[in-house]
């Protein structure tokens, strides 16, 4: 990681806790990031709480002035109108979003998002004032094949082609191999590094060095304090999104620790 990208440990809190829970983490969170002299100008740190405890998260971290910031796990395509159920970027933005996580594997799967959706989700947010931090990765079945890489890269130029350099270098990738989503297996570092590589091989090509310098890629996958440091290691590795392990608190905390320490000394 260049000096120029800040590290950053999202935790991607999924269709858990109610806003009451949601408050009592961020606090303890808080507390112990304290507790540590967390710095966070070298290390960001966010959480994506459920759309019900936004507000709730928003307004302990304004009235608190913590330096933890938040966004939401998905976002619509339109902007309003007679759309049941659905929760635009600006609604989003106006709760002091600063991101949003597009196309991650459950969304693809469950929904499901296509490409063309995911593409209008990453313009909606960018047109909001917020990044989007796409998520891309393959399964099983494609790293069996030995097409991980191909793939992985694919779903990504499915997304940027008809993004402007400007807009291009406001993404956050995630690689998020499905196939270690939950499970407990991990990509090795150098699964992980070689992805990362790709992506910014890519970037590269398709936009300039610029765009390839500034977009932070993170990994994601049953990532957890015993496998963090020899993950941030990598050199195009910029920290997690995080799934399971952001539910604990004091888990969370110690990959946070963990992440700014080895950085700082490595990077």
């Amino acid at each position: 990681m260049t000096s120029a990208r800040t590290p950053m440990v999202a935790g991607n809190w999924k269709m858990n806790f109610d806003h009451l829970e949601a408050t009592a983490f961020v606090q303890r969170f808080a507390k112990n990031l304290r507790s540590r002299h967390f710095d966070f100008s070298r290390c960001e740190v966010a959480l994506f709480p459920s759309f019900t405890s936004l507000r709730s998260v928003q307004v302990l971290v304004e009235s608190e002035k913590l330096r933890i910031k938040y966004g939401a796990q998905t976002v619509s395509v339109t902007t309003q109108g007679a759309f049941t159920g659905d929760v635009s970027a600006d609604m989003i933005a106006h709760l002091g979003c600063s991101y949003v996580i597009v196309g991650h594997s459950e969304r693809r799967k469950y929904h499901p998002e296509d490409d063309a959706n995911i593409v209008d989700q990453v313009r909606a947010v960018l047109a909001a004032g917020m990044q989007p931090i796409l998520c891309v990765g393959e399964s099983l079945e494609e790293r069996r094949k030995g097409i991980e890489l191909d793939f992985a890269v694919g779903q990504v130029h499915d997304v940027t082609r008809d993004l402007s350099d400007e807009e291009a270098a406001k993404l956050i990738i995630a690689y998020e191999p499905v196939w270690a989503i939950g499970t407990g297996m991990v990509a090795t570092p150098q699964s992980a590094q070689d992805a990362a590589q790709a992506f910014r091989e890519h970037l590269r090509a398709t936009f300039n060095e610029h765009v390839a310098q500034a977009v932070r890629v993170l990994y994601g996958g049953s990532v957890s304090s015993k496998n963090a440091v020899e993950l941030i290691t990598e050199p195009d590795v910029d920290g997690f999104l995080i799934g399971g392990a952001a539910l604990d608190v004091d888990e969370l905390t110690r990959v946070c620790t963990l992440t700014l320490a080895t950085t700082s000394s490595h990077k």
